[in-house]
């Protein structure tokens, strides 16, 4: 008889999809992991990722049970919009997918579905901001 193992709150991870400089430090941070079968919770994407593989590990990381948050660079979020934003549109809250800026591109908060979120609720706060909705 094999035991199951129960995901608990404490078994939860972060999964991460962006470039070589923000994978690093955030492996370096801690949240690296890879499991027994070999299978990564982040992935570091350059010019010679195809899209295809980044919206791979994009379905990958939502449909596994042990992670809680995904964190994507916006460019890499650019090149899956189409996935990021069905996801975003699908009402699932876990994993909280949440895109994060990167040294090689500008933040465009327009661009990310949580503020989207936030201009829809709170269009006064985007403006203090100075950021038009």
């Amino acid at each position: 008889m094999v035991k199951t193992k129960i995901i608990t709150q404490n078994d939860m991870k972060v999964g991460l999809i962006g470039d070589e400089d923000t994978v690093t430090g955030m492996v370096l941070a801690g949240i690296g992991h890879v499991d027994g079968q070999g299978k990564k919770n982040f992935m570091v994407v350059d010019s010679k990722v195809h899209r295809k593989d980044i919206e791979d590990k994009f379905l990958e990381l939502t449909e596994r049970k042990d992670i809680a948050m995904i964190l994507i660079t916006q460019g890499c979020a650019e090149e899956i919009r189409m996935s990021v934003d069905a996801y975003a549109k699908s009402g699932k809250v876990v994993p909280t997918v949440m895109e994060i800026p990167s040294k090689d591109q500008p933040y465009d908060p327009r661009k990310d579905s949580v503020m989207q979120r936030v201009a829809f609720f709170l269009p006064s706060a985007m403006a203090l901001m100075g950021i038009e909705a």
